[in-house]
């Protein structure tokens, strides 16, 4: 895939060839690079990939000698490697252009599959769209998107105008954009290898026209690969990213992977905005468990006993919310982590069943009614992104306090979004016609 070849020096100019680039410190782009000479002089190596197949001395596919140089003679890539396109990918302007409208680009993350990226990158876009904010949502999961379930718009699928791709859009301010809206059943699989899937994320970032975003929110698969460093270099590319939210989960066998996505971070020098530990202990009602009894050999039911017995110590008894761990950190959980490697740790969600509900529902967990056990803790990991993302700011909109609801924002009802500030760009269709 043409790209910049090698490292990008931070201060780089906004063509930079790659420090690793036959045309570094010489090509057009380089003049008044401050980095200029030391990369004209520095020690180039192969340039993108080697072919297995390929000569000892292969250039590399994406140099510029790839398929004419000495070394190539004989080798059986010669010819494909000397018509492949070379030099910095001329997309990333467009999409520096696409997403320059976008003031805040968050990923989400893990080094582990099943730690709940997608229910966290689903409630956080969530909880900023009831904030009022404009909130996009980019599901790079290719081979497991699972974005549209969770927010309740599976079977939409994507318009095209003038303008680009559209984004399916949960309500006013809430865009998704995912490949499950191209894919004609929810059961069909996505077999594809790395270039292709490449290949539609940056359709994904090139092509989809957000409008003006406060936050775009990136849920990725789990792991470090084609796909974490394509939507890196598409995002660096664009001019800003505020950086990664790392989820994990409690036990060592989680959070040793994960260790590997803050190192990733590291290496492509992203922000880590901060660890976020998910399933942290499970958490439900005493009422809503099932009591078993299996002392003499055989289960039997006697929920309907203990409930009565509770009762009898006072209603509270039932109200009362049992915690037990359920994934142990045996080594310190998520926050040892963060401490150990030096990034923020930004809390704990608990195992809450009342969340999974909601997330197989299509449901925010901010909604009054909602009963989600750990909307308070999710709602204080998400003021946490929002200060880590806006440093020095203050603690929302003030222009129009009066009409905004600034405090309490994760208990404003389903239909209230008319309390929003009059100072937002969007205003609800439904205000429109009042």
């Amino acid at each position: 895939m043409a790209a910049p070849v090698g490292e990008v020096p931070t201060n780089a100019n906004a063509q930079c060839p790659g420090t690793a680039s036959e045309q570094a410190g010489k090509a057009s782009s380089c003049k008044g690079c401050p980095n200029t000479d030391a990369c004209a002089s520095a020690p180039k190596g192969p340039v993108g990939e080697v072919p297995s197949n390929a000569n000892a001395h292969c250039p590399g596919t994406a140099s510029d000698q790839a398929g004419k140089a000495d070394g190539c003679k004989g080798c059986p890539n010669a010819a494909a490697c000397a018509s492949a396109p070379k030099g910095p990918d001329p997309d990333l302007e467009h999409i520096a252009a696409r997403l320059s409208t976008v003031k805040h680009k968050v990923l989400v993350l893990s080094g582990k599959g099943g730690v709940g990226k997608s229910t966290f990158s689903a409630q956080l876009a969530f909880a900023l769209a009831a904030q009022g904010k404009e909130v996009g949502l980019m599901d790079v999961d290719i081979c497991g998107p699972s974005i549209p379930k969770m927010l309740g718009i599976e079977g939409e699928e994507i318009h095209q105008s003038n303008m680009g791709w559209s984004p399916v859009y949960v309500q006013d301010n809430l865009g998704v954009m995912s490949i499950q809206f191209m894919l004609q059943s929810p059961d069909e699989a996505v077999v594809w290898r790395g270039p292709r899937k490449n290949g539609l994320i940056k359709q994904f970032m090139k092509d989809v026209h957000w409008g003006d975003l406060d936050y775009l929110v990136i849920d990725t698969p789990p792991g470090t690969s084609d796909e974490h460093i394509s939507i890196v270099q598409f995002l660096l590319a664009s001019g800003s990213l505020d950086g990664a939210l790392v989820v994990t989960t409690p036990q060592e066998v989680a959070v040793a992977d994960v260790r590997k996505e803050i190192n990733f971070c590291k290496k492509v020098k992203i922000p880590c905005l901060g660890v976020v530990e998910n399933m942290s202990g499970l958490e439900q009602p005493l009422g809503q468990f099932k009591f078993l009894d299996r002392s003499g050999g055989e289960e039997k039911d006697v929920t309907a006993e203990v409930t009565a017995a509770l009762q009898q110590l006072g209603p509270q008894w039932a109200d009362l919310i049992a915690r037990t761990e359920v994934f142990a950190p045996t080594a310190g959980g998520g926050e040892h982590m963060a401490k150990a490697m030096n990034v923020p740790f930004l809390g704990r969600v608990p195992l809450d069943p009342s969340l999974g509900r909601a997330c197989e529902n299509g449901k925010s967990a901010f909604e009054e009614d909602s009963g989600v056990i750990s909307q308070a803790a999710l709602k204080q990991i998400v003021d946490k992104v929002i200060q880590q993302c806006n440093p020095g700011a203050g603690g929302g909109c003030k222009k129009r306090a009066d009409v905004r609801r600034v405090e309490g924002w994760g208990n404003m009802p389903e239909g209230s979004m008319r309390d929003r500030c009059m100072c937002e760009r969007r205003v609800w269709r439904k205000r429109m016609k009042a």
